[in-house]
C-alpha cells in the first residue's frame, strides 16, 4: 500500500506492507536510524517519535496509521546546524551515558517543553515515566530538561566557534 506523511518537515511517499511498524518504516525505509528499536513491546520507550507533536511509541504504531500525519524524529530536532535546546541540555548536563534511550527521551522532553515551557521536577519525571534508562538513574536527564527549559534558544557553548571538538547534531542523535 502507498502511504504519505511528513517526516521532519519533508513529505515522503512510499509503498509499504500494511503490517510494517512505524519504527521499521523510519529506520529501514527512510534510513533514519536515530529512532531506536528496543523491547518491541512498548515498555522501554526507546522508539519514541513525535506524531503531530505528541510522543508515541513507534513500535506500537503501524506506518499506515501515520499516513497524513507529521512525524518528527531525533534527526529533526536540530535546525540549520543548531542543536535544539533539549539536545544541548543533554550535552551540558550529561543526560546520556550509553545513549540508547536518549533519542526517545529527547523527543519526549521536546513535547513536554512545547506544551509546558517551565515544568517542575515532578512534571519532567512524569513525562519520561514511560521510558526506561538503565544507565543514568534519571537525575541527569531531569537536569538536562531543566537546562533546556532555562535556555529555550540555546547557542553553542562559549568559545566554540566550530572546528576541532565541535559536536555535530548527528553525534548527539547516536
Amino acid at each position: 500500500m502507498q502511504i504519505s506523511m511528513s517526516v521532519n518537515g519533508d513529505q515522503v511517499t512510499r509503498d509499504v506492507e500494511p503490517r510494517v511498524l512505524l519504527v521499521h518504516f523510519i529506520r529501514e525505509v527512510l534510513g533514519l536510524t536515530g529512532t531506536h528499536w528496543g523491547c518491541d513491546t512498548s515498555n522501554c520507550g526507546t522508539c519514541v517519535v513525535l506524531m503531530d507533536g505528541q510522543p508515541v511509541k513507534s513500535c506500537t504504531v503501524l506506518a499506515a496509521m501515520a499516513a497524513g500525519h507529521e512525524i518528527r524524529t531525533v534527526e529533526g530536532l536540530a535546525t540549520g546546524g543548531t542543536l535544539d535546546p533539549v539536545q544541548q541540555g543533554f550535552m551540558e548536563e550529561h543526560g546520556l551515558q550509553c545513549g540508547f534511550c536518549t533519542p526517545g527521551m529527547m523527543l519526549t522532553a521536546r513535547a513536554l517543553l512545547d506544551r509546558n515551557p517551565h515544568p517542575d521536577d515532578t512534571e519532567i519525571r512524569q513525562a519520561i515515566s514511560g521510558q526506561i534508562c538503565r544507565c543514568t538513574g534519571y537525575a541527569t536527564i531531569v537536569r538536562s530538561v531543566q537546562w533546556a527549559a532555562a535556555h529555550p534558544l540555546a547557542a553553542p557553548p562559549a568559545g566554540d566557534a566550530g572546528g576541532a571538538g565541535e559536536t555535530t547534531p548527528e553525534e548527539v542523535t547516536a
